[in-house]
């Protein structure tokens, strides 16, 4: 696990070194560079496999490719018998050397054999050309951008702001996303010429080698992406219950001992769920012939209003686990306001601050955790599932009010009543859209100049789209709409941006091919019963697990955001408001003042105020022109 950084064009040389240092934390064990015609690849390493071997940036034999790689391959060892078989030679024990041989050997069509996370960048020599990637489903990230011709490709927009000559402009489109889902969506971020690579998506770029040249417009490559993976419609039979249910015992067995090849101490969060407690419980299986105990994980906040540990105690006592239940302080402002400086760009997910803080002390115990992560999604694990377009019918009140509502005859605030069907589900996604008038208008928190550049017209375009492509927003297409979405940018950025700001990687053996190749194939119906969704799952819960983990209400992992307004975060949101008109003239200082009045006596909307209190003080930081 590392960070990556790749540059191409005399502009960006001066500042390489700096803009590799801003990836230190997802590399602490080496940081090397390497020059490669008109590209400088560099490295910032986090030894996990091969670790003598496996460095990085790591060029091929004849010396015309060379590439810097993030992410584990769990099938490295098969994919390298494969190609010692066609005639390659192995310098190392790495998953990293089979990726680069096996991109020689089979070209993009590598990626179709890759099970695991994965983003790297690929220099040639050749053409000059250089080749992106992500996985499937966006565990790893990736973002690139152009400038005065040269190309900046990175595992985070840290390195960006290194560099001294890129631009730092708001990207309006990328704010319109992170206010209504409280994150960028792929591929938008905050800065209008950094792009985020969408999930199960590569990209060539090639230098413009065109004589010709008009003065003002500044040169840009020939960009070149493709979709390498799709989300798969529901294409298979349910089969029976029972036997769905062996079926994924067996996959999740084999995907949990396939992620537990490492070079290095390795662990798992246990929170007390369902999901990471079925981890624990395979990683006890495949570890059952060694000596050494399992190292477990989990996080104990007292504020939080609910304590799910004697859940992960259970777990941990019946497989004779080394238990580490962290007692974090109570979260003051210096820990948020920590938390946040880790962010590259903007996350409103509460989630991200307790993720953070497990994160940071796991690291003084192990180098890998497996994770939990990608069940709720993967398995149908949320409420809003079991709410679909058709439990919304629409009826001729509705239609009064909605003709009201247009002939400005009635109050706006009316709008959520005369919505119906999908437009009910899609209004209930979002924080902010468009919904003039309304209290989700996303207009009223933005300058009109940046409203207008934001189209909020088009906030809920990405996900309607894919939602459209699998269905008509029943719960087949609103699981499969949030892969690439609600999963990819918020979940796995989350825990992504969490670990690596302490040096640990985290495995998400839910999320493995397999499990997805199944799953995605049945239709969605399989993961719900009597009982909810992640029936599947529950199943298993009840087959291996203390009836602690699943028999009780489940939890989300967050922090209790209106006790944390009236109390220790009081003082560090009031700063926060008060520096809007500096840090960001083109927000509504008023509104947004309003926002903060109401959260704080524990009324209103505390999720939409945390937003943009985590924007402004992302934006001291990381300043933008509008």
């Amino acid at each position: 696990m590392c960070g990556i950084l790749l540059t191409v064009g005399d502009v960006f040389r001066d500042d390489f070194d700096a803009a590799l240092a801003a990836l230190r934390t997802r590399g602490p064990d080496a940081r090397e560079v390497l020059a490669h015609g008109a590209a400088l690849l560099g490295h910032a390493r986090l030894a996990v496999i091969d670790v003598a071997g496996g460095r990085q940036p790591m060029g091929s034999d004849d010396g015309r490719l060379a590439m810097v790689y993030n992410g584990e391959v769990y099938n490295f060892a098969a994919l390298r018998c494969e190609l010692e078989a066609a005639g390659h030679a192995f310098a190392t024990r790495s998953d990293s050397e089979v990726v680069l041989t096996g991109y020689r050997h089979w070209g993009e069509a590598v990626l179709d054999k890759l099970d695991g996370m994965f983003a790297f960048a690929i220099h040639d020599l050749a053409d000059g050309s250089v080749f992106l990637a992500r996985d499937r489903v966006g565990i790893k990230p990736l973002f690139w951008g152009e400038h005065a011709g040269g190309l900046v490709v990175a595992s985070t927009l840290a390195p960006f702001f290194a560099l001294r000559d890129f631009p730092r402009k708001l990207d309006a489109e990328g704010l319109r996303d992170y206010l209504a889902f409280q994150t960028p969506l792929a591929p938008h971020t905050l800065v209008r010429d950094i792009h985020a690579l969408p999930p199960g998506t590569c990209l060539r770029w090639k230098p413009d080698t065109s004589l010709l040249c008009v003065p003002g417009i500044p040169l840009r490559g020939q960009v070149t992406p493709r979709q390498w993976w799709t989300i798969p419609d529901a294409t298979e039979a349910a089969p029976a219950a029972e036997a769905l249910a062996e079926e994924t015992d067996l996959l999740l067995a084999r995907a949990v001992k396939d992620q537990l090849v490492a070079d290095v101490p390795l662990g798992a969060f246990l929170s007390g769920g369902i999901d990471s407690s079925l981890i624990v419980h395979y990683m006890a299986e495949a570890a059952s012939t060694t000596s050494r105990p399992l190292k477990t994980f989990s996080v104990r906040f007292a504020e939080a209003g609910f304590d799910e540990s004697p859940a992960a105690r259970a777990v941990a006592e019946k497989y004779g686990t080394e238990h580490h239940v962290l007692d974090a302080p109570e979260l003051g402002a210096d820990t948020l306001a920590a938390a946040l400086a880790d962010l590259d760009q903007p996350l409103a997910d509460p989630a991200y601050i307790p993720t953070w803080a497990l994160s940071r002390v796991t690291r003084q115990h192990v180098t890998v955790a497996l994770s939990g992560d990608g069940g709720d999604e993967l398995f149908g694990g949320y409420p809003r599932f079991l709410d679909s377009a058709e439990r919304h019918p629409d009826g001729a009140l509705k239609h009064v009010l909605r003709f009201l509502l247009r002939q400005g005859l009635a109050p706006a605030s009316l709008t959520r009543r005369a919505l119906a069907g999908a437009e009910l589900l899609l209004y209930r996604r979002v924080e902010l859209g468009d919904y003039p008038g309304s209290r989700k208008d996303l207009r009223r928190y933005l300058a009109p100049d940046v409203a207008r550049a934001a189209r909020p017209e088009h906030t809920l375009q990405l996900w309607t789209e894919l939602a459209k492509r699998h269905g008509n927003f029943d719960r087949g297409a609103l699981l499969r709409a949030d892969l690439w979405t609600y999963l990819s940018e918020n979940c796995l950025a989350k825990t992504d941006r969490a670990s690596m700001a302490h040096g640990l990687e985290v495995r998400v053996p839910l999320l493995a091919n397999a499990l997805q190749d199944r799953m995605l194939r049945l239709p969605a119906g399989v993961h719900f019963d009597a009982g909810g969704g992640k029936a599947v799952l529950r199943a298993l819960a009840r087959k291996h697990l203390p009836d602690a983990v699943w028999n009780r209400e489940k939890h989300g992992f967050s922090v209790p955001l209106r006790s944390n307004f009236a109390g220790p975060w009081s003082d560090w949101c009031d700063a926060q408001v008060a520096a809007i008109r500096m840090r960001a003239p083109w927000l509504d200082d008023g509104a947004i003042a309003a926002l903060w009045r109401e959260a704080r006596q524990g009324k209103g909307n505390p999720r939409l105020f945390y937003s943009f209190a985590v924007l402004l003080a992302w934006l001291e930081k990381h300043p933008l022109e509008a």
